[in-house]
């Protein structure tokens, strides 16, 4: 039941909704060469062999951005905006 089409689908879905909430609250640099390069990153994906043990339905949330992990977790100049952290709260609780 874990690995059924339905359930890959429902994992494809709820990834999108916190997807939509990223890519909303993605913060834009207009002084940079290309500005909106991080909010345009954003990208799903599922698998029927996720888990731990490859036997469960899964999806994915990702940033595509090379610098995307700075703007999560921030560096010493700029503080984190951990966009990924707060579209998966407000995300989850959206469905």
């Amino acid at each position: 039941m874990l690995r059924m089409p339905g359930m890959q689908a429902e994992m494809l879905r709820r990834a999108e909704v916190i997807k939509a909430v990223a890519v909303a609250t993605s913060p834009v640099d207009e002084r940079s060469p290309n500005p909106g390069h991080y909010k345009a990153s954003w990208e799903t994906d599922s698998t029927s062999r996720g888990g731990r043990r490859r036997d469960r339905a899964v999806a994915y949330v990702r940033n595509t951005s090379y610098y995307a992990r700075w703007v999560e977790y921030g560096t010493e100049r700029v503080p984190p905006h951990h966009v990924a952290l707060r579209a998966a709260q407000i995300g989850g609780r959206n469905q």
